[in-house]
Parts: C-alpha cells; sequence; structure tokens
C-alpha cells in the first residue's frame, strides 16, 4: 500500500482549479518576511490560494490546510466543537506555530499555548502560506516544525460586497459577507461571519449500547476587519481587529456521553502594521493585542462523568510587539529586527468530583502568572547567478530561565530554470508555557525544548509550468523535551525536561495540467519517530506518535467542463495510527490501534452570471466510511452542502 501511495503521488497531484497556473514562480511572504519567489528560497512553503479556498466549497480551515497542505490535522473530520490538533510533519501540536498576516499568534492559558485555528472563519482568507521545518530564526518560539501563515484579505481598488451562504448535513448554516473597498488613500476590508450546526455526539457510543447520545452543537460568531491608510509615499499605517465568539457542547470523554456540558471560547485581536520606506529599505513596525477567554460548565443535571459539578475559566493576554528592516545590496538583502512577548493568565475553578467530596475552589492570576521573551535576530539572503544561500540566527532571552538561541542555512540551486536542489540545517526551540512553569504541577526551572531540524531535496518544473514536482527527506530531533512526570515515592506530579525526540520521514507533491481544462494534484507524506525517556532507572525508546498517521495522501482531479461549470473529485487516503484508551473500568491504560481509511469527497460549481454569481455543491465521505481519528469520538459520515456565492 505504501509503495502506491509513493507512486501515485509522483504521477499526480491535490485540489485547485484547472485554470490555476501555479508555477515554481509563485510570490510568497512567510519564508523571508518579504516577498520572494519559490525559485529564490531554498525552503519548503505549500501555498493554498483564494480560488482553491473557493473550491473548497464547505470546508472550514482546518478542513483545507489538512486536505490541500499536506497537514495532518487530528479531528478535522470530528464534530465541528472538537479540537483541531495539528501535525506538521508529525512534530507536537505545540511545534507548529500560527501566524495571522505574519504576526504570532498563541493562547497563553493552554497547557502547550498552541493557538486555536478554529477561532479563523475561513471566508475572511486570502490565502495560506505553510512553511515547513523550523523557522526558529524568523519566527521564535513554537516553530519547530514550521509556521502556517493565515494572510488575511485586504482592501482592494474597487468598492465590492462578497456573500457566501450555504447549508446542509446536521443543519449546517454558514453566512458571509464582505465589504471591500479604497477611497483616496485609504482602503478597508471588513468581514461578517455566522456558522452553527446541530453536529452529531461528539463521543462514540460503546458496542452493544441501547442509550442514546445525544447531538453536540456547535456555533460562531466572527468580524474582521483590515484598514490601510498610506500617509505619503514613504509611510502606509494597517491598524486591524478580529473578534471571535465560539460556543459548543462537550461529551465528558472518550465512549462517555455529557448532556449538559458547554463552553464558550472567545478570541480578541486587535493591532497596527506600520511600514517606512527608507530609499530602498523598508522599515516594519507593529503591535498586537490578543486576548483568550474560555468558559467551561457541567452543572449536573446529569452524571456521566467525572464531576457532579464543574465550572471553569481561563483567560490569557499576550502583547506582541516587533520591529524589522529589510535593506537590499547588490546581491544581498539583510532582515533585521528585535521583539517582545508578554503575556499572563487567569484561571479559577469550582469542581465537585466523584473522587472526593466537597467542592474544590482553585485559582491564579495573571498578576504572577506571567512571562516575557525579548528577542534579537538577523537573517542574510545572498543570490548570484542560480545560487541561493540563506543564514541568520537568533538571540532570545525569557524572564524565567534565561537565555536560548536558534540558526538556519539553508542552500539551494536552481538548474537550468527546472531543477531545484535544496537542503536546510536549521534550530528551534519552545518555551516552557505559563501552564507548565507556574500551575500545581509547574516547574520553574524548565529549559526550553531545543531541536536540529535537516531536511534536503529537489523539485522539477515542466516545460511553462504545467507540471511540477517535489520530493523532500526531513529529520528532526528534539531534546528536554518537556514531559509530565509521577514519582512513585513521593506521589507527586510535575513537568519536568527528560525526554529526547527523534522523528524523519519524506514527502512527496506535485501537479500536471492537462491541456487548459484539466489538472491533477496530489501530497503523500511518510512520518516516523520515537521518543527516547528513563524509566525505573533505564533508557527505552518506543514509537510514541499517537494519533498521527504514518501515511497519508492527498489526491485530486479538477476539471473545468465548460466557462461555467467546475468538477473536483478529492480521495483522502489514511493510513494507520495508534492511540491511548484509558478504562475507566479497570484504570489501565490500553494500546489502541486505529484502523486506515479512505474518503472520497466531490465538489462542483456552476457561474451563472461572470464571476460574480457561482452555485456550488460538496458532498463528503460520499463512501460513508466509518472510521476514527481520536479513538471513542465520532468522525463525521455521508454529507452534504449547497451554497451560493456573490461577488458585485
Amino acid at each position: 500500500m505504501k509503495k502506491f501511495f509513493v507512486v501515485t503521488a509522483i504521477i499526480i497531484s491535490s485540489q485547485l482549479s484547472a485554470q490555476d497556473t501555479t508555477t515554481l514562480e509563485q510570490v510568497i511572504l512567510t519564508a523571508n518576511k518579504y516577498s520572494t519567489k519559490t525559485t529564490e528560497t531554498g525552503k519548503v512553503v505549500i501555498t493554498i490560494t483564494r480560488q482553491e479556498i473557493e473550491k473548497a466549497g464547505s470546508r472550514d480551515l482546518a478542513q483545507v490546510i489538512s486536505e490541500m497542505g499536506g497537514v495532518f490535522i487530528n479531528g478535522y473530520t470530528n464534530n465541528a466543537g472538537k479540537e483541531k490538533n495539528i501535525y506538521l510533519r508529525g512534530a507536537k501540536v505545540d511545534h507548529t506555530l500560527i501566524t495571522i498576516d505574519g504576526i504570532p499568534l498563541y493562547d497563553a492559558s493552554g497547557i502547550g499555548s498552541n493557538f486555536d485555528i478554529r477561532y479563523f472563519p475561513i471566508d475572511n482568507v486570502e490565502r495560506i502560506e505553510i512553511l515547513k521545518g523550523s523557522q526558529g530564526t524568523l519566527y521564535g518560539s513554537d516553530a519547530i516544525a514550521g509556521v502556517i501563515n493565515i494572510i488575511t484579505k485586504k482592501g482592494g481598488a474597487k468598492p465590492s460586497v462578497n456573500l457566501v451562504s450555504h447549508f446542509g448535513s446536521y443543519k449546517t448554516k454558514r453566512t458571509g459577507i464582505g465589504f471591500n473597498g479604497h477611497a483616496g488613500k485609504a482602503d478597508f476590508n471588513i468581514g461578517l461571519n455566522h456558522f452553527s450546526t446541530d453536529g452529531f455526539s461528539e463521543a462514540a457510543q460503546p458496542e452493544g449500547s441501547n442509550v442514546q447520545y445525544d447531538k453536540d452543537g456547535y456555533s460562531q460568531n466572527a468580524i474582521h476587519a483590515n484598514f490601510g491608510y498610506q500617509l505619503n509615499s514613504f509611510i502606509r499605517v494597517q491598524p486591524f481587529l478580529r473578534y471571535s465568539r465560539n460556543k459548543g457542547d462537550l461529551d465528558q470523554d472518550a465512549f462517555t456521553d455529557e448532556k449538559d456540558f458547554t463552553y464558550t471560547a472567545q478570541n480578541f485581536q486587535a493591532g497596527i502594521k506600520n511600514s517606512f520606506q527608507i530609499k530602498q529599505s523598508v522599515l516594519n513596525m507593529l503591535y498586537q493585542y490578543n486576548h483568550t477567554k474560555r468558559d467551561y460548565l457541567d452543572d449536573s443535571t446529569s452524571v456521566n462523568g467525572y464531576y457532579f459539578f464543574n465550572q471553569s475559566g481561563y483567560a490569557a493576554r499576550e502583547h506582541f510587539a516587533e520591529a524589522f528592516i529589510v535593506v537590499p545590496f547588490t546581491n544581498f538583502r539583510l532582515t533585521a529586527g528585535a521583539d517582545l512577548r508578554a503575556s499572563g493568565t487567569d484561571y479559577k475553578a469550582l469542581q465537585q468530583t466523584v473522587f472526593m467530596p466537597g467542592l474544590i475552589n482553585a485559582a491564579y492570576s495573571n498578576d504572577s502568572i506571567k512571562q516575557q521573551q525579548k528577542s534579537l535576530y538577523a537573517a542574510l539572503h545572498f543570490q548570484k547567478a542560480n545560487f541561493t544561500l540563506e543564514t541568520g540566527g537568533r538571540y532570545n532571552h525569557h524572564s524565567e530561565y534565561g537565555s536560548n538561541a536558534a540558526f538556519n542555512l539553508n542552500p539551494s540551486m536552481l538548474l537550468n530554470q527546472r531543477i531545484k536542489v535544496f537542503a536546510n540545517f536549521s534550530s528551534g526551540y519552545k518555551v516552557p508555557s505559563l501552564y507548565q512553569l507556574f500551575s500545581e504541577y509547574g516547574n520553574k526551572i524548565l529549559q526550553p525544548e531545543r531541536s536540529l531540524n535537516l531536511e534536503g531535496g529537489v523539485q522539477f518544473l515542466g516545460n511553462e509550468g504545467r507540471s511540477a514536482l517535489r520530493a523532500t527527506y526531513f529529520k528532526r530531533n528534539v531534546k528536554d523535551v518537556i514531559t509530565f512526570f509521577f514519582d512513585p515515592l513521593t506521589f507527586q506530579s510535575q513537568y519536568i525536561n527528560q525526554d529526547e525526540q527523534n522523528d524523519h520521514g519524506f514527502e512527496v507533491d506535485g501537479k500536471l495540467l492537462i491541456g487548459e481544462r484539466f489538472q491533477l494534484k496530489a501530497f503523500y507524506s511518510f512520518i516516523d519517530g520515537e521518543i527516547s525517556t528513563r524509566q525505573n532507572g533505564k533508557d527505552t525508546s518506543f514509537f510514541n506518535l499517537l494519533r498521527r498517521p504514518k501515511s497519508t495522501l492527498n489526491l485530486s482531479f479538477g476539471a473545468q467542463i465548460n466557462s461555467r461549470l467546475f468538477f473536483n473529485i478529492q480521495l483522502n487516503a489514511v493510513g494507520k495510527s495508534k492511540d491511548i484508551y484509558f478504562d475507566p473500568n479497570t484504570w489501565q491504560a490500553v494500546d489502541v490501534e486505529l484502523k486506515n481509511y479512505t474518503l472520497l469527497n466531490v465538489y462542483a460549481e456552476y457561474m451563472i452570471i461572470g464571476n460574480r454569481l457561482k452555485l456550488f455543491a460538496d458532498a463528503r465521505n460520499v463512501l460513508d466510511q466509518k472510521y476514527a481519528d481520536i479513538y471513542g469520538y465520532n468522525t463525521a459520515g455521508l454529507n452534504a452542502y449547497g451554497g451560493i456565492r456573490i461577488h458585485f
């Protein structure tokens, strides 16, 4: 089966319209923090364009990234309220940095501090750039596996209104309206979004159970606004704000229904980006405030899990400020900058569990649970003839553990304008989260997780960009991995630096245009790894990439049938993976295997008035596969949606 995946991925390619002519000459922003052609960088970047996003139909951000970007997101076909865990190249969830318009985002109230991409509606996204491999030099903490940069819609030359509305399975409704315009020196883009679904039971029913599990609904309301003002020919000012409020029903655990467990999550971002043209150089200065608030309530009208009563709240506040300059020389381009990240969190809980009588009242506040990072970085981009070399380093100072550093070295060569050979040698780091430092299990002497990353590969481009193929091998070593440790002698638990993670794998992605109407695309990835730890006084190593399939394959065929009708068929094949289930009856952790599965999705759209009015239909999991990405939790069966897009 694995050989079939590899051969197929080399021949074909994932989801794009037949009229999208993406080539090696595509311009990207994320690799160097300024516009760069893909032929001028040795970094591996996947771009999902606005055309691809629109042709994804009813899919949300997690589904689009997982199916079209070659990244596996665990839970992307689970109930809408289920968390979406990003495993870029099989790395930990908190080893992938999420940025919006290049600005890093975190949730300082979480165990790993990783940002939840469900806060951002896909209808406000212009494109997505997935930058693979460690990016610690330019982006700092959390970018061990890579960066997913969500690039938002901006103001356009002409005033316009965009509307999307669809409905379908599980009583799902999604509506978005955007206003885009330009007046004199000012421009703007404003988006309003609503999403709601009755969903299905988050927890799977055990075999033989006659109890009816309830549906777990989910809803979101969001606003996004970008503004721009060209003060003069040298200065541009861009304030922005985003707000999302998500609400959903939850179940208690695997195979465990809960009738009255709900949560509300809110995220607010506001800031400003300024750019100053200084002769040929550009100075960028920006600031962002990011506030996240999550509240959970289980008010005990039913007791199916661990709580008689559970009311808890988490709040996180983050400030991010950065200034960097890009200076061009004859064969060089220098990027140098500094940034400041400050975060704090509040927590409060009132709980009564089945394990002990009485109410548990716990709280900690932002006054004492906080941290700062200050960084200096510089990167040099050298290009002469067909040779490119990118190198740089970052110095980071953390308020708790002190200092650490990161570097990168990325040479590449373009041969005959057809073949690009590239190699990346870089380091990365992940700072301890506030929870790992200061919670009841916290350890204030934790050190950052530190990685060394090696990758290399080759990319081919056919005649006139009508075909492309890239193969990449990568290897990642992470030391001082933060792990949760229970001491059997003292019965105390805390986070410690103990483990070493070693992962490796390869990826193949490509495309083929057939005539002017048809396109094939594919992503194939293979990942393997193990963790080395010390148990009972002995060193041991074992496979630990839970809920991460070793092999994944995404294939699609897009056809522009005529000037109005577009059709796409997509196949997503996901290999076996492992999981661990805690059995509440035996109090034992049980190793389980999640079987491989294949999903078939079909999409069609029809244009009525040029490009101004489109009708679309989207059928997913057409074969109604029964499978699980997380043991004990449900995934969507056959589901279908229809909708309309209006642009005027």
